[in-house]
């Protein structure tokens, strides 16, 4: 069945009123136009009452309280190590860094003071890459080769890395690492499942996106005795990580460069 130009017209004009054009349904009832605007109403108010999908937005809480009471403890940066076969080259010139520590006045420049808790002066916290909000990596990759997903993981494609290390002189928490040799040699016990690097590519922590893609956590996180750890979706109000930026006092890293970084510090 056809209707004309100047019907149709008119049928998007009062459907576009509403009241206007449930009225013309009511007058003209039983109408082929009538039918049509009624439908298009219908339509028009299942649209209006359908709620977009909330969309996640990954994040990590570190209780540096938690952490700092089991200095020594390197359990979260061997398993990462382990799990992502990073090489260990034997020298900190070539060294490649996935999770690392750093003391917490380094680590937290804009946030030290001479009269800070005692249990975080000259001690060494955890440090790792942001998956920034508003990553600059992103934004100065020539290749596309680090790209942020939909949840907010910052990636790195290794076989579309050209080495330019843009990325790195953009990222203001020194996070990426690069391989001036061949890491192959350098891994102790290759872990099949996850790819091994070469020569001349950027690489960095990516908050272990092939388990969070299995609904796991990220391996530091499971194995942190101190349960210092925290991941989940920041824009889930009954989160964990949510509840605990909530209920706690919460530092970012540079948070005053723009980056919008996705690790809190819970101090």
């Amino acid at each position: 069945m056809s209707i004309s130009r100047r019907t149709l017209l008119k049928l998007v004009g009062l459907t576009a009123l509403g009241v206007t054009a449930e009225k013309y349904v009511s007058v003209h009832a039983g109408s082929t136009s009538a039918k049509l605007v009624a439908k298009a109403i219908g339509a028009g108010k299942r649209l209006a009452g359908t709620k977009p999908a909330q969309k996640v937005r990954l994040a990590m809480v570190v209780d540096l309280r938690k952490c700092v009471s089991e200095q020594g403890c390197t359990k979260c940066i061997d398993a990462c190590n382990k799990a992502h076969n990073i090489p260990d080259f034997g020298e900190s010139k070539d060294e490649i860094k996935w999770i690392w520590k750093e003391p917490y006045q380094d680590a937290f420049l804009d946030q030290e003071n001479f009269y800070m808790k005692d249990e975080f002066k000259n001690k060494k916290v955890p440090v790792f890459c942001n998956s920034c909000d508003n990553p600059p990596c992103v934004e100065v990759c020539p290749t596309q080769a680090t790209f942020k997903r939909d949840d907010g993981i910052v990636m790195i494609d290794w076989h579309r890395c050209i080495g330019c290390r843009y990325c790195m002189a953009a990222c203001p928490y020194g996070s990426r690492s690069f391989n001036w040799r061949d890491p192959r040699p350098f891994i102790k016990d290759i872990n099949p499942d996850f790819p091994t690097r070469m020569k001349g590519v950027v690489e960095k922590c990516t908050w272990c996106d092939e388990r969070v893609s299995q609904g796991l956590s990220p391996i530091c996180v499971d194995v942190c005795p101190g349960k210092a750890l925290v991941f989940g979706n920041l824009n889930d109000p009954g989160s964990e990580v949510r509840q605990l930026l909530k209920d706690n006092f919460s530092i970012r890293r540079k948070p005053g460069l723009g980056t919008s970084p996705e690790i809190y510090y819970l101090v």
